[in-house]
């Protein structure tokens, strides 16, 4: 298992990155608003905690800003029907400590508002995880990082989740019409997958 990768960022989107190391590979990473809003510009030193999955039709990395939401995402993925694109989803729609709260605090309603997430998955995901969840407590503060393409990047994002074109673009009309001022692109992706 690949603990973490260390190196530069050599291209940053919401989706994924791509993470140079000293040996002069770069590494595609799939990643969260929530680890997007923590990473430095381009060309900064990066570190992400690493989860590495083996499928038979692909190997993908996914990282995280830190031990604590890779830990997250490894219970979401442990519940069945939880896949990783929807356990990414969640950890986009929510901060990983209010996921923490929905599942220990058995708030459906709030899980079932994520995309993907509906009455017999959110029951799932409390009855196996509200136990080992309770055990930990958590407080993440996460920055909010404005971007000049807010809606090209959203919709790349988006799109990069596994939704179709049509709905992502509609989604994020409907958005930025409600609120044209809106400051960061965690914020329009959130909102965006709310409206879905």
């Amino acid at each position: 298992m690949i603990a973490y990768l260390k190196g530069v960022l050599v291209q940053k989107n919401p989706a994924f990155v791509l993470i140079e190391t000293s040996g002069g590979v770069a590494y595609r990473v799939f990643i969260s608003l929530n680890t997007y809003s923590k990473l430095p510009t381009v060309e900064g030193a990066v570190r992400l905690f690493t989860y590495f999955q083996v499928k038979e039709d692909a190997h993908t990395l996914y990282g995280f800003a830190d031990e604590d939401e890779r830990e997250l995402f490894e219970h979401l993925i442990s519940v069945s029907g939880i896949g990783s694109s929807t356990a990414q989803m969640m950890l986009s729609a929510l901060q990983p400590n209010e996921i923490r709260q929905a599942i220990v605090q058995e708030n459906e309603s709030l899980i079932k508002s994520i995309k993907g997430i509906g009455v017999k998955t959110a029951k799932l995901l409390i009855l196996q995880l509200k136990d080992k969840l309770a055990k930990t407590t958590v407080a993440l503060d996460l920055p909010v990082v404005g971007h000049n393409n807010l809606r090209d990047e959203a919709l790349n994002a988006l799109l990069a989740l596994g939704i179709a074109k049509p709905m992502a673009q509609k989604a994020l009309n409907k958005v930025l019409t409600a609120n044209p001022n809106i400051g960061s692109i965690e914020a329009l992706i959130k909102q965006a997958l709310q409206v879905l």
